[in-house]
């Protein structure tokens, strides 16, 4: 072994408590020639309702990563490694001064879109939930109207006026045309939800009812063939399986209901994803940010699924 200065051997030997930081050992880049998926840290909290500490998520979910994409053979139980299929790349985290919301919201626009009009997909690691409405405006720039696949405790749908905060961001897309409810599932909801604004809701009570095989049908006869983004709040797991959040609600799925959804829905075009509200402070041990890595690793193998044969 070579002890001296080849550093893709340190690379390729890097306990996974060790070595880079980036998401699944990605490589550090903002070139996007030749990219399928770039990830995209969003450390942003000043819209949450609750607890604060979601800023810390981005950090918190890569540090896990290295734990998710140690096997060189594909994360269980995929029957590829989604690596090899599509190239990936870390963007890093975007910067913005906190304190001034629609500075997060023009770093977005910028880098996100970006991304987009390269050609590239969008995996987005929050931050609170208040991202996904940039997100959103910045995909359905380029995707026209949006399916929305969201699991949540929470419907995030609250008409606010004018006000943008992680309890407004699908509201807000209704409004402005960006998402078509009417092709769209609200899942795992378990909180007060007075407009469903024309969303399918299904509620966690409905969920762990029907089980996960019938969501998914739902689901997938809703999105049919359009253009679907896909929002994962932590906390629509139980907070048994993920106390690290901003607002945990009891009554939740397991993160192994979770998965299943998730790849149950392989093969719909979904041009891009968030996986937000991972706030490590409440969460010592780390197994809610273990949880987000994941899912987050399970959301690669869609976006890769939906671009199809790689150009």
């Amino acid at each position: 072994m070579d002890l001296g200065d080849d550093l893709s051997q340190a690379i390729a030997m890097a306990a996974t408590y060790a070595g880079e930081l980036s998401f699944g050992r990605r490589r550090y880049t903002r070139e996007l020639e030749g990219v399928d998926i770039a990830i995209v840290g969003v450390p942003f909290d000043q819209g949450t309702s609750n607890r604060p500490g979601a800023r810390l998520g981005p950090r918190a979910i890569r540090e896990q990563s290295s734990l998710v994409a140690s096997y060189p053979w594909g994360l269980w139980p995929w029957e590829f490694n989604v690596f090899e299929r599509a190239r990936v790349i870390d963007y890093s985290d975007l910067a913005f001064p906190p304190g001034y919301p629609d500075r997060m919201m023009e770093a977005v626009a910028f880098h996100v879109g970006r991304i987009v009009d390269a050609g590239s997909s969008v995996l987005a690691l929050g931050g609170d939930h208040t991202i996904a409405y940039p997100l959103l405006q910045t995909h359905a720039r380029r995707h026209g109207g949006l399916s929305l696949i969201h699991f949540d405790a929470h419907s995030d749908s609250w008409n606010m006026g004018d006000d943008v905060n992680n309890g407004t961001p699908f509201f807000l897309a209704v409004r402005e045309g960006l998402v078509d409810p009417s092709r769209s599932a609200q899942v795992g909801i378990r909180t007060p939800n007075p407009d469903s604004h024309g969303f399918t809701v299904i509620d966690a009570d409905r969920l762990l009812d029907e089980g996960t095989d019938a969501v998914v049908r739902t689901i997938r006869g809703l999105v049919g063939e359009r253009a679907a983004y896909l929002s994962f709040d932590v906390d629509f797991l139980d907070p048994a399986y993920a106390p690290g959040t901003g607002t945990p609600v009891v009554g939740g799925p397991t993160t192994q209901q979770a998965r299943r959804l998730l790849r149950g829905l392989a093969g719909l075009r979904i041009v891009g994803a968030d996986v937000v509200e991972v706030a490590p402070p409440y969460d010592p041990a780390g197994q809610t940010a273990l949880a987000a890595a994941t899912i987050a690793h399970d959301l690669l193998y869609l976006i890769s699924m939906g671009r199809g044969t790689r150009r």
